[in-house]
């Protein structure tokens, strides 16, 4: 099996993993909240085994990525592209979830990325959306201020085993660095509190004109992105496969990482 080899690109740590032989183009993983490109440790050495270049950043203030404030989702969006341009990829494959799905599909669209494929996973691309409970706390002023200082790792780890059932305790240490200091947690406000769905308004229908083979992967007990997402993902983007995880909640990716695998190995050698 492949290995995944840590590296630095300016500011931006990110996670690769790299076939003995490279075919096909390569595959951008962007990771969602609270998490980093360490979500993807199952998927990336499957991507390579299967002859793809796999690449996941640690978006600023997460991971081992410093805080580049302010934290706004267009500040996320900007420096998903200069990674982009540092680590020289092109057309690629994007994979995405949670917060990375809002960021990476805004990104390829406002630079119009060449993309051979998609996979979206449990998040939302839609004017018409609603923050779920803790996001709405999170950008009620006094109210997120409140909850982000009170987190602890004991209560991370909580809200996680609750969530999901693959966080063991080096995934727990892994996500907890988003909290770590007095700049990443206020950068975590300034990501919700930048997260005004109309601002997806002038993206209405462009993913579907994109014609780019798509693949919705979702779990099915999400009370974050609920599955009537993913069905509207398969309604408006042509000719999408919908694939719904049984068994699994919001953090798909981490509950069967095997099946998530098997899915999009399969979605790329069937020309995704």
């Amino acid at each position: 099996m492949s290995g995944i080899e840590l590296k630095r690109a300016d500011n931006i740590a990110y996670r690769e993993a790299i076939p003995d032989d490279a075919h096909d183009d390569p595959v951008l993983l962007v990771h969602g909240f609270p998490q980093s490109s360490y979500m993807w440790r199952h998927l990336m050495p499957a991507l390579a085994d299967a002859g793809r270049r796999a690449v996941g950043p640690d978006l600023p203030g997460y991971g081992d990525s410093p805080p580049d404030p302010p934290g706004t989702w267009e500040r996320h969006v900007d420096a998903l592209e200069r990674f982009r341009r540092d680590v020289g990829l092109d057309r690629v494959v994007l994979i995405n979830h949670d917060w990375g799905g809002l960021i990476s599909m805004r990104w390829a669209l406002d630079h119009s990325i060449p993309l051979s494929g998609l996979v979206i996973s449990n998040t939302g691309f839609f004017p018409d959306g609603e923050w779920h409970g803790l996001g709405r706390a999170l950008r009620t002023q006094g109210q997120g201020e409140a909850l982000i200082g009170s987190m602890s790792r004991e209560g991370l780890a909580d809200m996680l085993g609750q969530l999901g059932s693959g966080f063991d305790s080096d995934a727990v240490d892994e996500y907890w660095k988003g909290y770590a200091t007095e700049d990443r947690r206020r950068g975590v406000l300034e990501l919700f509190r930048s997260g005004d769905f109309s601002k997806l308004a002038p993206y209405a229908g462009e993913l579907g004109e994109l014609g780019v083979p798509t693949l919705v992967l979702w779990g099915e007990n999400d009370d974050y992105a609920p599955v009537d997402s993913a069905h509207r993902f398969d309604r408006e983007i042509p000719h999408a496969r919908l694939v719904i995880v049984e068994g699994a909640g919001h953090f798909v990716w981490e509950d069967d990482p095997e099946r998530c695998a098997r899915e999009v190995v399969a979605f790329l050698g069937d020309g995704g």
